[in-house]
């Protein structure tokens, strides 16, 4: 089920309405704050005025998104290493989990030392079952801070989603942290930036080299940005060297603004399918579509699914 129309539904039960009346209110606060709330926001808004406080209950992860106060139960299915960051003349450390339930997955940022120790001290291993609560919903992430609590449960989850799913998206209806399938038009094509990475383990090189592996050859790798359309929104699509290949073009033409120049053209007015992850770029503050593959839209195919 849609998670916005689960939302609906525990609107209404805790508010004892119809779900149509709630669907109602929530179109209507839309309206009147002339569409600048998500769908999501502006039923947080109307739970609100009715007196439906979610701060306690519990949720599954596909649900999350839709909400502020995150409290769920999920297995570890990928721990990152600690990292340092220095920025505004602070430093601190941050750490990320990935879990996940019958649902869906969803990435915890840990900001807490005592959520960060767990992860440094080896606390916390991949398969164990984590109750979340008070985490905060930001980006489609959970952020946790020292106000949040992370427990071990002895509850058995089955069925778990190992990785996230890419569902059938409209533009649209993407959200930050969302991993969906969106069938497009490519509107617009910038010229290829280009950058460095290690050539034993592929990590991008900093000015010294490797952070790894120091001083070792580095091999030439591009990064394509293209708009595409479905109609309903537009939104910024980031393309690395396989999925640029994807696209049918070969590395002379990726890795020569000339010959680019004479293939971008080609590009214009492409269908494709393209499956990847929404996500907001803090650096800029802009929404874009990280994209992982892509395939064309076959005509033949596409009427043979309409006849099923």
């Amino acid at each position: 089920m849609d998670p916005y129309v689960q939302l609906l539904e525990r609107i209404a039960h805790a508010a004892k309405l119809s779900l149509e009346e709630v669907e109602r209110k929530v179109e209507g606060k839309r309206a009147k704050l002339s569409g600048l709330v998500s769908r999501e926001g502006a039923a947080q808004i109307v739970a609100a005025e009715l007196g439906v406080n979610f701060d306690k209950e519990q949720f599954t992860i596909v649900e999350l998104p839709g909400v502020k106060r995150a409290n769920f139960v999920g297995q570890i299915i990928s721990i990152a290493p600690v990292r340092s960051y220095s920025k505004n003349g602070r430093e601190g450390k941050v750490g990320n989990l990935t879990l996940g339930d019958a649902s869906g997955t969803i990435r915890c940022v840990l900001w807490d030392t005592a959520h960060i120790s767990l992860v440094e001290q080896g606390t916390l291993h991949v398969g164990d079952t984590l109750e979340i609560s008070n985490g905060m919903m930001r980006n489609g992430e959970v952020h946790l801070s020292s106000f949040a609590d992370i427990k071990q449960s002895s509850v058995k989850l089955s069925g778990v989603q190992m990785q996230a799913v890419a569902s059938p998206k409209r533009i649209e209806e993407l959200q930050p942290g969302m991993k969906a399938q969106v069938r497009a038009f490519v509107v617009q094509v910038f010229e290829p930036r280009y950058f460095e990475v290690c050539s034993e383990c592929g990590k991008r090189m900093g000015e010294g080299g490797c952070a790894v592996h120091g001083a070792v050859q580095a091999k030439k790798r591009a990064l394509l940005s293209l708009v595409m359309d479905d109609g309903t929104e537009s939104c910024r699509a980031v393309l690395f060297n396989d999925q640029i290949m994807q696209l049918g073009l070969h590395e002379e033409e990726i890795y020569s603004l000339e010959s680019f120049a004479l293939k971008k053209l080609s590009l214009l007015g492409e269908e494709h399918v393209f499956t990847g992850s929404f996500r907001q770029n803090t650096l800029y503050n802009t929404s874009e579509f990280m994209v992982e593959s892509l395939a064309p839209v076959v005509a033949s195919e596409l009427l043979a699914s309409f006849q099923r």
